[in-house]
């Protein structure tokens, strides 16, 4: 990217060098002009008046062509007018001759480059223009002007001489307020490097500051640190640090270290150094103590949450496991009362004793699984690893729902392999993946709707997909879907779970190695698939069948 004053530096020489194009122009369109007229009119003959003339053309053009060079190219052309002022008033009978004005063409030609270096040399070389003149007139005999031209020639060159300097100041007046501008705006700019917070400074490889400015820092102005090494503003143990940065920076082309301020235990400088080229970086320095403060809190702030999470799934392991004993008295005393094993009960108390083993078991279900979500937060929870057939274990848990599913009146189905699919795995995480997943989709499909359970083998991953016809989920609930206590749908819907389901799930297919997936549309249902490469090859199938029936 090329640096916006660059740019602007360019943009300024091209309308510089356009301008003095165009007065090199006029110049010779109007030396061309004249010599045309005096020609028909007055029929102007080869001789000195010509010669004159074409010098101050030649010059004009030569002048433009030089002022495509550049510097160089300026000081040429304003030499070149030198040399025509003085050729011309030679050719015309000297200082007293009708073009003793084109003397001036080197200041004009300087003036309309618009350069004040430039206006020096057009000064110069005017003056000496006219002093070659004066002296060629008193050692020389010159050749005077046709009486008949003078006027014209004499009007030629004062009002060239006259409209060109005229432009050309005016062109130079208008540079000057340009360069007004600049010099305004540059001190706006180191006014707002002096206010500003950073210290900022052009550096050398070997750290020696070349230019400075904006903040004191380490009780060195910037000001005061031009010539000097960057070191000054590092403690003496943190140099080796510094030398480091300069040389990665060096290397990678930025480096950013912090470091300690000379005499400040507590303080803590960031320097940021990016390369700039030409052997030199640029290098931002700012206090960091305010930022280290602020990173001390946040870390606390971050270890303190982290130790109320653990708090909390201690507590909710503790509690779940503490309510788990009384709950299994409950729900073995009202399973007597409702099989009446010791004698008949009245309708009613049945019924009540019925609800209470359903709410209990609910209730069970619930605790077991915010023991394990506690578990599995805390990373306490161990997976039970054994080989096992993942298509029986599924198979087994479609004949306990299935129950659950007439009941809701949804039809469920199961699409099994039809050879083992051995895996590696905690067969109990498996089935209560099964379990929560047709669960769920049971409990969201409407009377008369259809769950289908897949499992499949796609190289050593199985995939068990559950598809539902059910209500589906809304794009922005699928977001939130797996986080604990995360629920989609109405209040209604929100009030048949507790939203650990789906967190369980993920988190025992994550803790196998893979993950879950949902896709779901409003009114077209809901697909969960669970992947995980638990699969084990044929190879260890059989070199274990081998091994179970040696033994």
């Amino acid at each position: 990217m090329i640096p916006a004053r660059a740019t602007s530096t360019k943009v300024r020489r091209r309308s510089d060098a356009g301008f003095a194009l165009v007065w090199h122009g006029a110049w010779a369109l109007a030396v061309a002009a004249t010599t045309g007229g005096l020609a028909v009119l007055g029929g102007l003959q080869s001789g000195p008046e010509l010669a004159a003339l074409g010098v101050g053309g030649a010059a004009a053009i030569a002048g433009a062509v030089l002022a495509l060079l550049g510097g160089p190219g300026r000081v040429g052309a304003i030499l070149a007018w030198g040399l025509a002022g003085a050729a011309a008033c030679h050719l015309t009978g000297g200082v007293s001759g009708p073009m003793a004005a084109w003397c001036l063409a080197p200041a004009a030609a300087a003036a309309a480059f618009r350069d004040r270096d430039a206006l020096a040399l057009g000064a110069a070389a005017a003056l000496a223009a006219a002093a070659a003149s004066a002296l060629d007139g008193a050692i020389f005999q010159l050749p005077a002007a046709d009486p008949a031209f003078a006027p014209w020639l004499g009007l030629l060159a004062l009002g060239t001489v006259s409209l060109g300097m005229a432009a050309g100041l005016i062109g130079f007046q208008g540079a000057a307020q340009r360069a007004r501008r600049r010099r305004a705006e540059a001190d706006d700019i180191l006014e707002l490097l002096d206010l500003q917070p950073l210290l900022l400074a052009t550096v050398e490889r070997n750290g020696r500051v070349m230019t400075a400015a904006g903040a004191t820092i380490a009780g060195q102005p910037a000001d005061a640190l031009a010539g000097r090494s960057l070191g000054l503003l590092v403690a003496e143990a943190d140099l080796p640090v510094l030398a480091g940065a300069l040389h990665a920076a060096g290397r990678d082309g930025r480096a950013t270290v912090y470091v300690a301020p000379p005499g400040e235990a507590d303080g803590w400088l960031e320097i940021a150094l990016k390369d700039a080229g030409a052997g030199r970086f640029v290098a931002s320095v700012r206090d960091a103590r305010d930022q280290l403060v602020r990173e001390r809190r946040l870390e606390a702030a971050r270890v303190s949450a982290e130790q109320q999470n653990a708090g909390k799934s201690r507590f909710l392991a503790n509690m779940s496991h503490e309510l788990r004993t009384p709950l299994n008295a409950i729900m073995g005393f009202s399973d007597i009362m409702r099989q009446r094993l010791f004698g008949p009960l009245g309708d009613r108390y049945a019924e009540y004793a019925e609800l209470i083993h359903e709410s209990g078991s609910h209730l069970l279900e619930l605790i077991n699984d915010v023991l394990d979500i506690s578990k599995i937060e805390a990373e306490r929870f161990e997976l039970t690893i054994e080989t096992f057939d993942a298509g029986d274990a599924v198979e087994a848990v479609l004949r306990l729902m299935r129950g659950q599913a007439e009941r809701a009146g949804v039809h469920l189905r199961g699409v099994l392999p039809p050879t083992p699919l051995m895996a590696d795995a905690d067969r109990r995480a498996v089935k209560q993946i099964a379990i929560n997943l047709i669960s769920n989709a049971v409990k969201f499909t409407p009377r008369g709707g259809a769950v289908t359970v897949t499992v499949q083998a796609s190289g050593d991953t199985l995939e068990l997909v559950v598809a539902d016809t059910g209500v589906g989920i809304a794009e922005d609930d699928l977001e939130r879907l797996g986080r604990p206590f995360e629920q989609a749908g109405d209040a209604e819907q929100r009030a048949a779970g507790s939203g650990l389901g789906l967190s369980l799930v993920r988190a025992f297919a994550r803790l196998h190695g893979g993950d879950m997936a949902v896709e779901s549309a409003m009114g077209e249902g809901t697909t969960v698939t669970v992947r995980m490469p638990i699969l084990a090859s044929a190879e260890v199938v059989d070199i274990r069948a081998r091994e179970r029936r040696k033994g």
